[in-house]
């Protein structure tokens, strides 16, 4: 049979197409059902690359007796969190509350208003570890509906209370964003450094892009050797570590150990984004082989495996091949030996830690890397052979999504990664990206959240897409020089603070637009976790086009209105504040503007120079914004740097140029 969930846009709704349940996408009629038939709803959320997601599928919502239940008593709601990042995060705001953790798949009760009752993630098919069984709990659900109704109400009541209070914003914190504040910040996070695998907290354990990335442009403020010692022992564990694929590239989700040896293994756009912004930064601070090769194949990885045909990128690679996690990854000695022949086999099962009881299940192994082989022809011509032979293995599945704001976190990094290794490749990907997403996304002046096969959704944009996607503008006019980026990163930016901005509140941020639908409570989480908060995007926005054209300030008022309002987040949870620490360490510094009239070797040189979070824009004079009255001298190239208010005096040559970045 089919449901209502068979023509969505979404792949993860469309996985459930054939299911007995009766779904629902979320909206009015899914809630007037439920009030017309006076039953709750039974709200599942979940995305496309998920595990567990599949697991309850497989177990609960194939199954045609688990469903008769469901389709009974409840209004069946299929919600994919990566399309409804607002509807994700308030029930997942109720879950946590309610049973102090969250995740994925998350299974909500709600009153037909949408107000949660009884929340709760995975449910087993049968009795497990102390929890009831999927059916059990619907019938205890259904008898609580039907003879507690009062109970059901208060419950929902506080749930609702709580929900609404936590939106309230942050409480109000020193105000101050300076140098003193980032220095603590970066010690409070050094503290929680895990020494002997790198990385922080134990398993399991998610690559901390943000958080490495504002660390190291705190080592290039401070120059402390010990915060760069702290963000180069992750980057390294992180890259030769199983959660690294040693074969294709890019990255796993999280590692379900500390040492970073068994993935998750589904591949995220998001995660893999981000850490390449990140390591193309750390290979240009270093000059270390290791990161810039990870960098190298983390974008070879993004244009091979997530690239669409309509110039986008696609959400995910699957957790599981053919509902086996990992079976497209792991390796066993005799299939080395197989593919490669026994004396390749022994050594490339050395190389890469495969043993013969295995560090995955059924004797298999993830590929690691704890020490770069001798024999460098040797190991590219294993790695090639290896790869070519896993081609041909079961592939995972691709969620074909293209959403918003994680095209603009790859548009970022590969414009950023593209400038600093000069691969003209990345810059021209990274444009056909942008223009995809305002042809498609930008629907009468508002943005859109996802995509499908080139046909845009109905789900409105939140804030982190706009503040993510004029970052990747900006970062575009950076890399080429065509002020024609600049237009419609003001746009957003102007509909941002329209839409977006708390007017009661300077400084903080609503997740959702104020003509939004109305929900239970209107979500505001300000705090980082595996991708940035939409507030502290939004804030890199505003702070990079102050930079480059504020006639009236506002641009840059509400960027720094920002940062003093999120201030608290680095004073008493760094953890938490990756992006804001990013962002708060271009600000402390000004952010260092660098103009280059006419390019060349001397634009080469800032490019390469300059700190992360600063602007380098280079081209003709008059070409740009920041190269407005700054002409060429003597007919030669000239840079301009600037810090504010402040600027140098022009220089000419590119060693005066690296003596006054040294000194900014």
């Amino acid at each position: 049979m089919a449901n209502l969930l068979a023509d969505s846009l979404s792949p993860y709704l469309r996985q459930h197409a054939g299911n007995p349940v009766d779904w629902h996408e979320w909206g009015e009629a899914a809630l007037a059902e439920a009030r017309e038939r006076d039953v709750p709803i039974l709200l599942s959320i979940g995305y496309a690359a998920c595990h567990w997601c599949h697991v309850m599928a497989h177990e609960s919502f194939e199954d045609e007796a688990t469903a008769a239940v469901m389709n009974e008593h409840f209004v069946c709601v299929k919600v994919d969190r990566e399309e409804r990042p607002d509807l994700d995060a308030i029930y997942m705001n109720a879950t946590v509350a309610t049973t102090g953790q969250g995740g994925w798949p998350m299974t909500c009760f709600l009153t037909p208003d949408g107000a949660p009752f009884y929340c709760g993630t995975y449910y087993p098919s049968t009795p497990r570890g102390g929890m009831p069984s999927f059916q059990q709990l619907l019938h205890a659900i259904t008898d609580t509906w039907h003879q507690r109704r009062d109970d059901v109400g208060k419950a929902a009541a506080a749930i609702v209370g709580e929900l609404q209070r936590s939106s309230g914003g942050l409480p109000p914190g020193a105000g101050r964003v300076d140098a003193a504040l980032l220095d603590a910040a970066v010690s409070a996070v050094a503290r929680d450094e895990d020494r002997e695998h790198g990385g922080f907290g134990g398993a399991p354990k998610f690559p901390p892009s943000n958080l490495l990335e504002g660390l190291l442009r705190g080592y290039e403020r401070t120059r402390r050797t010990d915060t760069l010692d702290l963000v180069s022992r992750t980057a390294e564990a992180m890259a030769r570590g199983g959660i690294y694929d040693q074969l294709g590239g890019g990255f796993a989700r999280y590692s379900v150990d500390a040492g970073w040896v068994v993935p998750h293994f589904e591949k995220m756009l998001y995660d893999n984004a981000l850490l390449l912004r990140f390591y193309a930064h750390l290979a240009r601070v270093t000059g270390a082989v290791l990161f810039r090769r990870v960098a190298e194949e983390t974008a070879t990885f993004l244009l091979r495996d997530l690239l669409t045909a309509e110039g986008g990128f696609a959400s995910a690679l699957d957790a599981d091949t053919d509902g086996i996690e990992g079976l497209t990854y792991a390796w066993a000695p005799a299939q080395l030996a197989e593919v490669l022949g026994p004396d390749d086999g022994a050594w490339a099962a050395h190389v890469f830690s495969v043993t013969r009881e295995g560090t995955f299940e059924a004797g298999t192994s993830v590929l690691q890397l704890r020490d770069d082989p001798d024999d460098a022809e040797r190991f590219a011509r294993v790695r090639e052979r290896l790869l070519l032979s896993r081609q041909t293995r079961p592939q995972p599945a691709r969620d074909d999504k293209v959403v918003t704001v994680w095209n603009g976190f790859a548009v970022t990094a590969l414009a950023e990664a593209g400038v600093a290794f000069g691969v003209t490749e990345w810059i021209e990907a990274a444009a056909t990206c942008a223009r995809t997403l305002l042809d498609r996304h930008l629907v009468d002046g508002r943005l859109r959240r996802a995509s499908l096969g080139g046909v845009v959704g109905e789900p409105a944009g939140v804030l982190e897409d706009y503040g993510a996607f004029v970052t990747a503008l900006v970062a575009l006019h950076q890399a080429t020089g065509d002020a024609s980026w600049l237009a419609p990163a003001r746009g957003l930016a102007d509909t941002a603070l329209a839409a977006f901005a708390d007017q009661e509140k300077p400084g903080s941020w609503f997740d959702t637009a104020h003509d939004a639908t109305t929900l239970v409570a209107r979500p505001r989480d300000p705090m980082d976790g595996a991708t940035p908060a939409g507030a502290s995007l939004i804030a890199e926005a505003l702070l990079l086009l102050s930079a480059l054209e504020d006639g009236d300030g506002r641009y840059a008022t509400a960027a720094h209105a920002s940062l003093a309002a999120a201030s608290i987040l680095l004073e008493r949870a760094p953890r938490s504040a990756g992006h804001w620490l990013t962002v708060a360490e271009a600000a402390v510094r000004g952010p260092l503007q660098i103009a280059v009239a006419g390019g060349g070797d001397l634009l080469r040189a800032a490019r390469h120079a300059a700190p992360g979070g600063a602007i380098v824009v280079g081209g003709d004079p008059g070409s740009s914004p920041l190269l407005v009255d700054r002409p060429l001298v003597d007919g030669v190239p000239t840079a301009y740097v600037c810090r504010g208010f402040v600027c140098d005096r022009p220089v000419t040559s590119v060693p005066d140029l690296l003596d006054v970045l040294a000194a900014s």
